[in-house]
């Protein structure tokens, strides 16, 4: 009998050892890349936009983790790649921009899935970035408009009167950058390339009640494509991305704002670009997929440990790919979606944590 219970408990090991932390989710309905994804405060996730490299969509659809399904919901106006979403302070979506629809922008009320266009922004923009800040206005800044012009100004959005207004400018045009909201409520913008300087290294900080940028620390690193989150100790971690001179970066940095210095911390095991990083329940950075050069999509995964400094590899995706999305869902699992391989995706696969 004892020989029974622990070959028992030796199959019961080794299938859990074997088994992937990452499981196969319903299909979207429509496979697509370059699009953008938010958790709603009803704890669904609302994809919006994107393409299937012949069509872009000006569609959204929900994903229910209750019921595990993705429906419909209302149409944008517009179509659109390389936008911006955010949740607002009232739970309404604010949608920005995109390379088909540069200038316009909309809100989306998940209490009637209707969308409702704002007044047009002051500048068209794509690859731009789009922060909520703490007063609940929302900072559109940089980007590159249709003509190749890379864009040096920034913008407000007031939900409280549906329109736009010009704030200062930027120190450097920049698109493909990064922008963080520190908890001071000013946002940190880094990184980013332009025509003029190449890939840049400078780094800016926004103050909201003045309106104004102030030249910060530069990075390390020259860095585009990248990506950046907000530690729970109030730190910037800028990680992944591609300089011209120096490759795919697997080198990552720190940024204090009590200093306003950067510091090198834990290597990446893999390089890349176009990777997603989020911040999960217990504080760590869970990252997953981008490309390497020549469009090659990564399947790896890795988590960063803020405590140690030091980088993890975890199971890899089911998926390998590329501009997908991915969501911290309200139970902790990581729920990401589409991207590109060889061809566009409508898969979904969820990580939990706590297998």
């Amino acid at each position: 009998m004892r020989t029974l219970v622990n070959f028992i408990i030796f199959y019961i090991i080794i299938e859990h050892t074997l088994a992937s932390k990452w499981s196969y989710a319903a299909n979207m309905i429509h496979g697509r890349n370059a699009h953008t994804a938010v958790v709603l405060n009803n704890g669904r996730v609302l994809v919006i936009g994107g393409t299937n490299m012949a069509v872009t969509f000006n569609n959204a659809e929900l994903y229910d983790p209750s019921t595990g399904t993705w429906s419909m919901t209302g149409n944008m106006t517009n179509p659109r790649i390389f936008h911006t979403t955010s949740v607002l302070n009232d739970g309404k979506i604010l949608v920005t921009g995109g390379e088909n629809s540069p200038k316009t922008a909309e809100v989306y009320d998940p209490l009637t899935d209707q969308w409702t266009p704002t007044d047009n922004m002051k500048y068209r923009r794509w690859m731009h970035t789009a922060t909520v800040l703490n007063d609940g206005k929302v900072l559109v800044c940089g980007g590159i408009i249709d003509e190749g012009e890379y864009l040096i100004t920034a913008e407000l959005y007031d939900p409280l009167t549906n329109n736009w207004a010009v704030t200062g400018s930027m120190n450097f045009p920049r698109n493909f950058f990064t922008a963080s909201l520190l908890h001071d409520g000013k946002v940190l913008v880094t990184g980013g390339y332009n025509f003029q300087d190449g890939y840049i290294d400078s780094t800016e900080l926004y103050d909201p009640s003045t309106g104004k940028w102030t030249i910060t620390g530069k990075l390390i690193n020259t860095r585009t494509y990248h990506s950046a989150v907000v530690l729970h100790d109030g730190k910037v971690l800028v990680l992944a991305g591609v300089s011209g001179d120096q490759g795919l970066f697997v080198n990552t940095e720190l940024y204090d704002p009590s200093t306003g210095n950067w510091t090198l911390t834990g290597n990446m095991n893999v390089p890349g670009m176009f990777r997603t990083a989020s911040v999960v329940l217990d504080g760590k950075i869970l990252v997953t997929g981008g490309e390497e050069f020549e469009s090659q999509c990564i399947p790896s995964v890795e988590i960063y440990n803020p405590s140690t400094g030091l980088w993890t590899i975890t199971d890899d995706l089911n998926n390998e790919r590329m501009f997908h999305t991915a969501s911290v869902l309200n139970d902790g699992r990581v729920l990401v979606s589409g991207g590109i391989d060889q061809y566009t995706l409508n898969t979904t696969e969820i990580y939990n944590l706590s297998f």
